[in-house]
């Protein structure tokens, strides 16, 4: 088995961690490659990228995120450490490290397909996001205009500071903090959140992933701002309209037994209900 390993390197701790996970994982016969050579690793180049099974990051969600996007080429399953706050992707804390990972070894885990968006302009450039695509109105000092259609049927034009392309895999980020729901990651569905729309009545609608979304900006003024995870970034002009619809391509997750999603949530969220 080959695993590729990414410590953030400008951390000390980070760092003094990836080397003991290197020689734990090589004496259970784990290849480990990593782009830092100096933790004990192989050089990542010096594998197929096809034969990696699981990318092992550092961080947090964020971490997860950039790196998804910088390797998108490796088709391989993601496992979380968290050296922070707990996150709801990287959800494997310091306290269960070495177990985690020997379960990991054991195959005492499932591997979750989450639903990724893809974004695409008027010209054909394509962004892929795991969590969300947000169009803001960026410079624009007040409300932009933006018209919904879904499959070609108009929704409505939302007067708000921009509009939120959630998967469920994202419902827990940008869009729980502008009232989206939260939806269960593995539920094929995408959820359309407003941020701060000018009439109350503007509400979250969930969709069928298997549905396109048409966004159009129709208002007459500065370029808005159209983000994949905050990552990559598109401008969108007065008239211009962007399509976004399901990747082709999911998102893998390590989901170890040991853990599970909605201990995960009632952690990270605070929730202090008790079992009756």
């Amino acid at each position: 088995m080959i695993v590729a390993l990414f410590p953030n390197t400008q951390k000390t701790q980070s760092r003094n961690l990836a080397i003991g996970i290197v020689e734990f994982l090589t004496g259970q016969g784990v290849t480990v490659v990593s782009e830092d050579e100096e933790i004990g690793a192989k050089p990542l180049s010096s594998v197929d990228n096809k034969k990696i099974k699981f990318m092992i990051t550092m961080g947090g969600d964020g971490t997860i995120l950039r790196l998804a996007h910088e390797y998108a080429h490796l088709d391989a399953a993601v496992l979380g450490i968290n050296l922070g706050h707990l996150g709801f992707m990287a959800d494997v804390p310091l306290s269960d490290l070495y177990p985690s990972l020997q379960d990991l070894i054991n195959g005492a885990y499932r591997i979750d397909e989450r639903v990724m968006i893809k974004g695409e302009t008027q010209k054909g450039d394509c962004y892929f996001a795991v969590n969300d695509i947000v169009v803001h109105r960026a410079k624009n000092p007040s409300l932009v205009e933006i018209a919904i259609h879904v499959d070609g049927v108009y929704v409505n034009t939302f007067e708000a500071d921009g509009i939120i392309i959630a998967t469920p895999n994202g419902s827990t980020a940008y869009s729980l903090a502008s009232g989206g729901p939260i939806l269960s990651p593995d539920l094929q569905a995408l959820v359309v959140t407003p941020i701060c729309a000018h009439t109350i009545s503007n509400r979250p609608i969930v969709l069928s992933c298997n549905q396109e979304i048409q966004i159009q900006y129709l208002s007459p003024y500065d370029p808005v701002e159209v983000r994949a995870d905050g990552i990559d970034e598109h401008f969108l002009q007065t008239g211009e309209v962007f399509r976004i619809s399901k990747s082709p391509k999911p998102f893998k997750l390590v989901s170890l037994l040991r853990r599970d999603y909605f201990s995960t949530l009632r952690t990270k969220l605070g929730w202090v209900g008790k079992l009756r």
